[in-house]
């Protein structure tokens, strides 16, 4: 097995660190992000994403998962760190942690950074606000093969321990981009690609709507939708029938939808 560095005590400077990850500033000062759980942690590896830091709980039941994964990443040049579990639930925030952490590099979330030829569907999600809706959207794409999440103005961290957990893996298969609207819409008008919005402004129903490739699928604030700006600069807007006494579906729900419908239509 590989070299491993014990830690007992809460006070220790790399406690410190790891727990500082669970806020927003300083993941962005650091650039770096902490994963939970050997599923998470597996995901990444599959996807070709090795930890920084591999932290596991003294104690912990034998996987052979966990084994591969600790050889992954003393191989890679990674750190791996031993934490009696009551100093890995300082570190995660939880009282029953899960028995494995990881420490990642923040991704290039440039818009720059995509291909939007890459696949026939985007996610766009506009200031939306939960991270566990913004985790939901991240397992949408993996589940219908979208290019990735672009998320505009004030959203949720895709990296918050939150956000992660809730993308159940997706994070590290899907593209992530972060831009203001009207970095979004200049990058977007360069090349080819439909906006599209759930709406109630002079929509289409969304399975008799045009879709085409490449298909960006734009959803709005939880409480807010879509700023009337944003919903005037689409090609197309769609609507989803509320059958029930509910006005609307919950964001990343609506998203969802929209992405299985846009993935059939522009299957044929």
């Amino acid at each position: 097995m590989a070299d491993r560095r014990t830690i007992t005590g809460f006070s220790n400077p790399l406690v410190k660190f790891l727990r500082s990850l669970r806020d927003k500033k300083h993941r962005r000062r650091e650039g770096k992000f902490l994963a939970e759980g050997l599923r998470l942690l597996t995901d990444a590896r599959l996807a070709g994403i090795l930890p920084e830091m591999l932290v596991m709980a003294t104690g912990r039941d034998s996987h052979p998962l966990l084994d591969e994964l600790e050889q992954a990443v003393a191989a890679a040049g990674g750190d791996v760190i031993e934490m009696d579990e009551a100093v890995l639930a300082k570190v995660t925030g939880k009282d029953n942690p899960q028995a494995v952490a990881g420490v990642f590099a923040e991704f290039d979330t440039s818009l720059a950074s995509l291909d939007r030829s890459a696949a026939p569907i985007w996610l766009v999600a506009q200031a939306m606000r939960d991270p566990g809706n913004l985790g939901t959207m991240l397992r949408t794409g993996d589940a219908v093969c979208a290019g990735g999440l672009i998320l505009i103005d004030d959203c949720a961290d895709p990296f918050s321990v939150e956000a992660v957990r809730a993308s159940m893996g997706a994070v590290f298969t899907q593209r992530i981009a972060r831009a203001s609207w009207e970095e979004f819409i200049g990058w977007l008008r360069q090349g080819e690609g439909q906006l599209v919005a759930a709406s109630l402004r002079d929509s289409t129903d969304y399975r008799k709507a045009p879709y085409r490739a490449p298909c960006f699928l734009m959803v709005g604030n939880e409480s807010q939708g879509l700023p009337l700006e944003c919903e005037q600069a689409c090609d197309l807007r769609v609507t989803i029938p509320m059958l029930g006494r509910a006005d609307s579906l919950n964001a990343a729900i609506a998203g969802a939808v929209l992405a299985y419908e846009a993935l059939a239509a522009l299957r044929g």
